[in-house]
């Protein structure tokens, strides 16, 4: 399965088992009482959004109509799409970086060479990802930073998993959060609580799925632990997205 390609309600199984990491009880009765109450959520992000929508980002930005195949389920839909795209063509971020490629990395970066260049970093756990999203951005004479990295226990006391990611730039102007997967644990994207230090005044971080139950409670604990950020939630889209912007 490569990233251009439809995909199901479920993240990849290999996805879930990572190293020696073993997840106890209470994070697999979290992950089970969140499935059964987000599933709504689920079930509408399975729609990437609408045709005609799709075919206006691509236009406007020069890439063909089949340049996004298949968007939805865990993958980025049109709404994300779209805000990646307004915001870049309006701050033109010069550091970049984003936890979870495919769709969004795409557009990113053919965002970022229309908006004057930048660099973008992008971190995926799985290898074959990471390796047919590099072909993905060469078919359209794109290029970005692509690392295959793995995940381990997540920092600051966030359950679950995060991004073996190691050094970073000191100054990110947009991080984008569109992984690791909800089945790891409903709460296991919060750990990028651990880079809003690197993130420069008036940056910003994007985090995907901003409306499901499991980061509305990330939301919470992020507005409660970092007064320095201002935090909206953006409804476009099928699943929404929280949009934090450090202030200057």
């Amino acid at each position: 399965m490569t990233t251009r390609q439809a995909t199901g309600l479920l993240p990849r199984a290999d996805a879930l088992i990572v190293g020696d990491y073993a997840r106890g009880l209470s994070d697999r009765l979290a992950v089970m009482a969140f499935g059964a109450i987000q599933w709504p959520w689920l079930v509408r992000g399975l729609h990437g959004g609408r045709r005609a929508d799709k075919m206006a980002l691509l236009e406007r930005l020069d890439l063909p109509p089949d340049a996004l195949p298949s968007l939805g389920a865990w993958k980025a839909d049109v709404g994300l799409l779209t805000l990646i795209v307004d915001h870049v063509l309006a701050h033109r971020p010069r550091r970049v970086v984003e936890f979870g490629m495919g769709a969004s990395t795409l557009i990113l970066a053919r965002a970022l060479e229309r908006a004057g260049g930048g660099r973008l970093i992008s971190f995926d756990q799985h290898a074959d990802f990471v390796e047919s999203t590099g072909r993905w951005l060469s078919d359209h004479g794109l290029r970005a930073d692509l690392r295959a990295v793995p995940l381990r226990p997540s920092p600051d006391g966030w359950p679950g998993l995060w991004y073996d990611h190691g050094p970073l730039p000191g100054d990110i102007d947009l991080m984008v959060v569109d992984g690791p997967p909800w089945a790891i644990h409903p709460f296991t994207r919060g750990a990028a609580e651990s880079l809003f230090a690197r993130i420069a005044p008036g940056g910003t971080v994007l985090l995907d799925d901003g409306a499901r139950p499991g980061e509305r409670i990330v939301a919470a604990r992020w507005r409660r632990l970092h007064p320095e950020f201002d935090f909206r939630l953006d409804t476009r889209g099928s699943k929404g997205t929280l949009i934090g912007v450090r202030r200057r």
